[in-house]
């Protein structure tokens, strides 16, 4: 709404970084191994977000901590996960924050009528 303040993230999992937003993208798609999303997500955005192992795996994790994703398959050292709802509202609500921002910043240079 216009006029109306953004409230500041509560909880370290209510705002995400760019990493863990286009993670959810990507398991959104529908089950995949980290190594997979990270394949999607450079795709995805031509090379222009690049998760490394180290990125991924944190990410994963907390993912799993929050209940934001559940691992559905182990092949070895392949763990393959899959989106809860959870990790879905959390994509909406991160989704629908961001799309405030660029309205908020269409509106602030004139180039958006907002009601």
């Amino acid at each position: 709404m216009r006029g109306e303040a953004v409230p500041l993230p509560k909880k370290a999992m209510e705002l995400l970084t760019e990493s863990m937003f286009y993670l959810l993208m990507a398991l959104g798609r529908g089950p995949m191994c980290g190594i997979d999303a990270a394949a999607w997500i450079e795709r995805h955005t031509g090379g222009c977000l690049r998760i490394g192992p180290a990125t991924l795996y944190t990410i994963l994790a907390k993912f799993e901590k929050e209940k934001y994703i559940r691992e559905v398959e182990v092949e070895g050292r392949k763990r393959t996960y899959r989106i809860t709802q959870k990790g879905l509202d959390a994509y909406a609500a991160e989704l629908e924050r961001l799309e405030r921002c660029v309205r908020d910043a269409r509106q602030a240079e004139g180039k958006e009528d907002v009601p």
